[in-house]
């Protein structure tokens, strides 16, 4: 075989090569012979919005778990919604981090109160938690409604007591949300999208 210089470094080049690869683990009948699955092949795909800020964006949120009775699904991952008109798939840094929230060990998920005089917090239940925020709610309009005016007409306003909705709810929860405080004479709403 004739091989002039530069063919020589042409070869030795390539080989040193190869085997640098070999040495370093790299086989190409292994990678070849492997095929990663997909990470979200077997998840269910739920749609949400982000809890964050008042621009609503449209999240999907994939699970894993066999939908057993009593087996808790865990998220395994969550991404901007394409399809939503809002974001079109994109999320800020606050939304693009939603699932360290979701997965803090510092997150509240049950309901707390804090007993009057206290300093710690007591673990409470739903039905307890809702049964207190409404009879609080109702002891404060029996003692704060204002029935008529200075003139005599009938207002019902409730002054006391205002309520903040939540901006990341869709238009029909958030007139439905609207309509039951009006209903209850709260004079003082707003929704977290002035904040």
């Amino acid at each position: 075989m004739d091989m002039n210089r530069r063919h020589f470094f042409r070869v030795s080049g390539a080989g040193l090569a190869a085997s640098s690869l070999v040495a370093l683990g790299f086989s190409p009948t292994a990678a070849l012979a492997e095929t990663r699955s997909f990470k979200l092949a077997r998840t269910t795909e739920t749609r949400s919005i982000c809890p964050y800020c008042s621009v609503s964006c449209g999240l999907v949120i994939y699970t894993l778990g066999d939908k057993s009775k009593n087996v808790k699904s865990s998220i395994v991952h969550i991404e901007g919604d394409p399809d939503n008109p809002v974001n079109r798939g994109t999320l800020c840094p606050k939304g693009a981090g939603v699932m360290d929230m979701i997965q803090s060990p510092n997150r509240v998920t049950f309901p707390q109160v804090r007993e009057p005089g206290s300093a710690e917090w007591k673990r409470i239940s739903w039905d307890e938690a809702l049964t207190r925020v409404a009879r609080h709610m109702k002891a404060d309009r029996d003692a704060n409604l204002i029935r008529t005016n200075a003139a005599g007409t009938t207002v019902n306003r409730w002054n006391s007591t205002g309520f903040l909705i939540s901006s990341a709810s869709s238009n029909e929860s958030g007139y439905l949300s609207v309509k039951i405080a009006r209903g209850l004479g709260m004079v003082t709403l707003d929704t977290q999208a002035r904040i």
